[in-house]
């Protein structure tokens, strides 16, 4: 029976899965007729009984298992069927599994109170307080984060500590003490505290139990390059560098680019462009392409700086084509996919990934064109052939326009134009930006008919240009067409709602058309946008003043102040607000800070000027009057009032001096010679005589003044009443010329005299009509002045006929 059996070889015993699919030939049934020990084991079992006088036979009549019988020994059989015993036959039920025992007995309880549990709940507590400490920084909470780090770094001593007294100190977790440690350090860095971190860094950089604890060395290499201890964090970053081992390349080339930023900020260029050219030959990257050409640039090497610009260019990007997102086909299920993963995650970092790729590439060439050749059109030049000839074609025209953008900062606009123009035959996104510049630039120029004809070629080239919609609408609102420039406004917001100059400009434009609701709208948009933008706070609060709300206008202007505090401008009309609403104490504090911040502004001068006349204090109120003077010497009025705060304060004298240097510079004003004709009265000088045959002088000749002018309308309306009958545009051109003469008549009406040596021909008419620098005034109507009218010394007397000349 045995020569049947196969036994394994001696090579299949590793092999886990050998002998699977092998058949055992001893269970074959078909070959059991030729089996001489089987067929003889059934002669001997089946059909007859065993002779009994053998000693051997069963009490069945068999031979027993293992007995010999006519020299063939009888193969083993089971001597105890499954299942089956002689309890079966005494009533027992079949019960292999043992069921019939009973329920099992009750695990053992755990001991609470025994030392390794309590050890375990430590550092299951430990684990979830440096958990939720990563939870808290990555949420932003910092401060939460760094307390929850303490609380799991004194925990963990806990644990040590009790660790310690139950088992040997070789059980100690370590893996968990070395992550609570570096926990606590980085929180400690990310809420500033630099010392404290550090402090931490170094005890698990000198403990040796812990491994590669010396890569933290980086670590501490960042802090001190926040501090701006250049030196220690290059000494640190070479620490590190030589612990960590080669094979761990992309590492080793972070802290190498660290190194060379540090050599940049301390300004050891040399030192810096050794670090970055290894990169470079080593796994190139833009990052350290650009350093390197920033490094160049600060040395001052032409050539390297076009190689190093060259190498930069040459960087791959390791993004997909744009093809990959367009569909070939009409297949329904590719274009779900493509379009699932046209701004998936990994699309959008693509996407960041190009962007800072072309931001490298244009600042680089915008910083070396102008040192690599003698100028910087011809270094422009160079850097927009050596982009076509890279990857980033796209950018040369970028560069172009970037070009044109330096000549119009050189103040150089004919060559910007010239250079914008060269655009008109490229793609249509080009010259639409092209386009789009030499509009603003035509428009700020005051060529609108140019600018709206290059609006149009921009809006042509890319109808969804916004920045084209908006200017074509600026010049539309210059022309006063204000309906059709908000539709242009609206038309650039839909293309993208971002777009701030489109929101500010429709704003202003219904402020133009007098809606103020949806003016006030817009502002409101713009605010929640640019929430610090001082034009817009200004613009919600002139809305407000129109609408006759000038609280919410008081409101809105205290926001802008907050932003830029020192606008005059804005303080003034704080105080122009509170002044109308009767504050005057509240007036006078933004009154006083516009005139500290800008002391020319008349409006403001003569405001506080009054306000300290109103309050009894004309002292003060002569040197606003004074500097008003000063700024506008030829205005008469501002020496007349300065003349009149020294008689309100009782200095007659000095008044008069004043009185009399005002005759000097002005002999042709009737009121000084009023003034100096009573102060002398007063005083009882003898100039009193030749002030007043001055004065009856110049009265009698303003009497001649107004008769002539009174005779030449009447001749004038004579004139019409005759040529009555005349044609109609005769009939025009003559009423035209009388309502001219009458205009001018009544503008002479009020002078001293046709040809005044002092005044300029815009202000001749104050010297005629002024009555009193304090009296009713209507110029001035928010100051008190005109309730002190009644209080002029001299006002309603009238000049005797002693004081007149014989």
């Amino acid at each position: 029976m045995m020569e049947n059996v196969r036994l394994t070889p001696e090579t299949d015993e590793d092999d886990l899965y050998s002998g699977y699919n092998d058949y055992n030939p001893t269970y074959d049934t078909k070959e059991l007729e030729n089996d001489t020990a089987f067929q003889q084991a059934v002669r001997t079992s089946h059909g007859r009984r065993p002779p009994s006088k053998t000693s051997l036979a069963s009490s069945m009549g068999r031979p027993m298992t293992g007995a010999i019988q006519d020299g063939v020994t009888r193969p083993l059989t089971a001597v105890r069927a499954a299942g089956f015993t002689k309890a079966a036959f005494r009533g027992s039920a079949f019960d292999p599994l043992g069921q019939s025992r009973g329920p099992a007995p009750p695990l053992e309880t755990k001991n609470e109170d025994s030392p390794e549990e309590k050890i375990r709940q430590l550092e299951k507590k430990v684990n979830e307080l440096v958990e939720e400490s990563c939870i808290a920084n990555s949420c932003g909470d910092l401060k939460l984060a760094l307390e929850k780090a303490k609380d799991a770094g004194r925990m963990e001593r806990v644990l040590v500590r009790q660790r310690e007294q139950v088992t040997t100190p070789e059980n100690i977790n370590l893996d968990l003490t070395y992550s609570v440690l570096f926990n606590l350090a980085s929180q400690y860095s990310a809420n500033d505290m630099y010392a404290e971190a550090l402090n931490t860094y170094q005890v698990i950089v000198k403990n040796k139990i812990f491994s590669n604890a010396g890569r933290l060395k980086v670590n501490m290499g960042n802090i001190y390059l926040k501090q701006r201890n250049y030196s220690k964090a290059i000494k640190f970053y070479r620490m590190a560098l030589d612990q960590i081992p080669s094979i761990h390349k992309e590492m080793r080339i972070k802290i190498m680019r660290n190194i060379g930023v540090a050599f940049i900020k301390t300004g050891q260029y040399s030192d810096a462009i050794n670090s970055f050219e290894h990169i470079m030959s080593m796994a190139p990257n833009l990052k350290a392409g650009f350093n390197l050409t920033l490094s160049y640039f600060a040395v001052g090497d032409r050539d390297k700086m076009k190689k190093a610009f060259q190498k930069l260019i040459a960087v791959p990007l390791e993004i997909d084509d744009e093809d990959k997102y367009i569909s070939p086909s009409d297949d329904t299920h590719t274009n779900l996919v493509i379009e699932a993963i046209k701004n998936d995650h990994l699309r959008q970092m693509e996407r960041e990934r190009k962007a800072m790729a072309e931001k490298y590439i244009m600042t680089a060439a915008k910083l070396i064109a102008p040192v690599i050749e003698s100028s910087f059109a011809v270094g422009y030049d160079w850097c927009v052939e050596a982009v076509k000839a890279s990857q980033y074609v796209e950018l040369a025209s970028d560069l172009e326009i970037n070009k044109a953008i330096t000549y119009l900062r050189q103040k150089d606009f004919n060559e910007a134009v010239e250079t914008l123009k060269m655009f008109e035959k490229k793609d249509s996104r080009v010259k639409s930006a092209a386009a789009t510049n030499l509009s603003s630039l035509y428009y700020l120029k005051n060529e609108f008919a140019q600018a709206s004809s290059y609006a149009d070629l921009a809006v042509n080239s890319d109808r969804y240009n916004p920045s084209a919609l908006t200017n074509k609408g600026n010049t539309v609102f210059a022309n006063g067409d204000y309906e059709k420039a908000a539709e242009f406004y609206k038309e650039a917001l839909r293309n993208d709602s971002s777009c701030t100059e489109a929101l500010y400009n429709i704003g202003l434009t219904y402020k133009k058309l007098n809606r103020l609701n949806e003016a006030l709208d817009c502002f409101l948009k713009l605010h929640a946008i640019l929430r610090n933008s001082a034009q817009v706070l200004y613009q919600i609060a002139n809305i407000y003043e129109l609408m006759e709300d000038p609280n919410q206008a008081i409101e809105w202007l205290m926001q802008l102040i907050s932003v830029v505090p020192t606008d005059s401008r804005a303080l003034s009309k704080l105080g122009e607000l509170y002044d109308s609403e009767g504050d005057k104490s509240q007036a006078f504090q933004y009154y006083y800070e516009s005139y500290r911040y800008f002391p020319s502004n008349i409006d403001v001068i003569e405001w506080l000027g009054a306000y300290y006349i109103d309050t009894q204090f004309c002292e003060k109120a002569i040197q606003y009057f004074e500097r008003a003077s000063l700024i506008q010497p030829t205005q008469v009025k501002w020496q007349l009032m300065v003349a009149s705060c020294f008689r309100r304060s009782g200095n007659y004298q000095k008044a008069l001096d004043t009185y009399k240097d005002i005759h000097r510079k002005f002999p042709e004003n009737v009121e000084c010679l009023r003034f100096l004709v009573r102060l002398c009265t007063d005083i009882g000088l003898k100039e009193v005589q030749e002030y007043a045959t001055k004065l009856k002088r110049l009265e009698k000749m303003k009497e001649i003044r107004e008769q002539r002018i009174k005779s030449g309308r009447d001749g004038s309306g004579g004139s019409r009443s005759k040529r009555e009958g005349s044609a109609g545009h005769d009939s025009g051109q003559n009423s035209s010329a009388s309502s001219k003469g009458e205009r001018l008549s009544a503008k002479l009406r009020a002078l001293p005299g046709t040809n005044e040596p002092y005044e300029s021909s815009s202000n001749k008419e104050i010297d005629a009509s002024y009555v009193d620098p304090l009296g009713p005034q209507t110029e001035r109507p928010k100051t008190a002045a005109k309730k002190r009218a009644e209080e002029e010394d001299f006002a309603d007397e009238d000049l005797g006929d002693y004081l007149l000349p014989e």
